[in-house]
């Protein structure tokens, strides 16, 4: 007699798809979240008149680390794109060519994430040098 039958161990039943999907879907919006966030904060600071160089110091960091991982996506993007390209003449060249589309169009959103927030990032970059000698720089 097995455990699960003894009821030692209820019986695995797995999950279904429904659930694979959402937690596949979290990590992408967390990320959106936190960019959404992000750049709420580098705009407020930038156009707030306190000027609270602790503050800006701390967020120009959140922001660095956000454009580090970033890169790290793109780079996961890129190789699974190389990956992917490699494997279509090994058949299922419908799926890889649905995969290789749906890969671009994150890289594209990526990359347009990646330049709003490094524009944004210089931008709070000259504002907290003019926070330090004490005027705004524009």
């Amino acid at each position: 007699m097995t455990k699960a039958a003894a009821g030692w161990v209820p019986a695995w039943t797995g999950m279904g798809l429904a659930a694979l999907a959402t937690v596949r879907l979290r990590p992408k919006n967390r990320r959106l979240a936190a960019m959404t966030d992000l750049i709420a904060q580098i705009t407020a600071l930038l156009s707030a008149p306190a000027r609270d160089l602790e503050e800006i110091e701390h967020t120009l960091t959140d922001g660095y680390a956000h454009a580090l991982a970033l890169d790290a996506e793109r780079l996961r993007l890129e190789k699974r794109m190389a990956s992917v390209t490699q494997g279509i003449q090994r058949g299922d060249t419908e799926k890889k060519a649905h995969e290789l589309a749906g890969l671009v169009e994150r890289l594209d959103g990526n990359a347009i994430d990646a330049e709003k927030l490094r524009a944004l990032l210089a931008d709070l970059r000259r504002h907290a040098d003019g926070v330090r000698v004490g005027s705004p720089v524009s």
